[in-house]
């Protein structure tokens, strides 16, 4: 009798610590702050790094998956449209546009994209999203890219 009532005082008390803990917010250690917590930094929309991240990528997209040799050749006037636009508890992210020329075409076109803290190769770093007008070619933020835009 005096073991099922223990057994018993033992799961209420695990239950109460259990409810307790899960509607308490969660208090993140200083270790667990290093790995979890948002900087809220984010590279500038002109970072010399996003702008050669966007060529590179767009250049070898080009070439390995659509056998073409467009480039961009010149970047124009950047503009940031967004920072953190659905508020401080999602990961921080800046949203810009930039004017672009692609191989020697006679007109520009606009690439969006968005610079989004750890957003890295396995979430380290920053990781960069982009969309160039007229070459989204697998529709992948279409229409038109508004897709990446927020």
């Amino acid at each position: 009798m005096r073991i099922k009532r223990t057994i018993g005082l033992a799961c209420g008390i695990l239950a109460a610590a259990f409810a307790t803990a899960l509607a308490a917010p969660a208090q993140a250690g200083p270790i667990e702050r290093l790995f979890t917590r948002d900087t809220s930094y984010v590279p500038l929309c002109d970072s010399d790094w996003a702008l050669a991240t966007i060529s590179w990528r767009f250049a070898y997209k080009e070439a390995r998956f659509w056998a073409s040799s467009d480039s961009i050749t010149r970047f124009g006037e950047v503009r940031e449209i967004a920072y953190r636009p659905w508020g401080p508890e999602y990961t921080p992210r800046r949203y810009c546009q930039v004017k672009v020329r692609v191989a020697d075409l006679p007109r520009d076109t606009t690439v969006y994209y968005s610079i989004i803290e750890k957003g890295g190769f396995a979430g380290v770093g920053w990781g960069v999203e982009w969309c160039v007008v007229g070459w989204d070619r697998n529709l992948a933020y279409a229409p038109n890219c508004r897709a990446a835009r927020p």
